[in-house]
């Protein structure tokens, strides 16, 4: 009987290993940095699977620009360092976008980044390509942060929460505390990220 018990024990653990979400509803755990799967678009579906390279213009190189700065030789009580963050944040935050994104109708993972709230529902959020950013993390550049305006209020959505965004692009430059942003989607859906469609 001790032997059934144990073999039922290690069967249940064995199939809940990789698949947080098994264990009583638990979320996945991200660490800071981690990317989501962007899985091939639907042919069926109004909006276009866009991974976030797309929202980055070809030709725009930042280290060009940074090259110049020479980190290497700053220690971080030198002047030229907080000159050169500074710099460096200019050019993140004025990062291009690329206009024939205007108007398309896409869907996108990323993780919530709360902005504005009524109660406790969203209505505004930063959509970020990677965990922790804007949170944990200095925001990414410009072009990497889509400002989100739901079309319906979203319940109980936290920071850093994973989710597939579908709706309409604009450009758009907008500041906030959390970070600049070049794009702006107007979201028909929002819905808890998963790998599948």
């Amino acid at each position: 009987m001790r032997r059934f018990l144990l073999l039922l024990l290690t069967i249940g653990f064995l199939t809940n290993v990789g698949d947080p979400a098994m264990a009583a509803g638990a979320k996945p755990e991200y660490k800071i940095g981690d990317r989501l799967a962007q899985p091939g678009s639907s042919a069926s579906s109004v909006y276009k699977e866009t991974g976030w390279d797309a929202l980055i213009p070809k030709d725009w190189n930042p280290f060009k620009q940074l090259r110049a700065l020479n980190f290497g030789a700053l220690k971080d009580s030198d002047p030229r360092a907080a000159e050169a963050m500074r710099k460096m944040r200019e050019i993140w935050d004025s990062a291009p976008v690329d206009p024939s994104l205007r108007g398309k109708r896409i869907r996108i993972a990323g993780f919530v980044v709360p902005l504005e709230h009524k109660g406790d529902w969203i209505t505004e959020f930063l959509l970020v390509p990677y965990f922790g950013a804007c949170i944990h993390v200095p925001p990414p550049p410009a072009n990497q942060i889509i400002y989100v305006v739901a079309g319906t209020l979203l319940k109980k959505a936290e920071a850093t929460d994973a989710v597939w965004v579908s709706g309409t692009m604009s450009i758009a430059h907008a500041e906030s505390m959390l970070g600049a942003s070049g794009y702006k989607m107007k979201a028909d859906v929002v819905v808890p990220y998963t790998e599948t469609h």
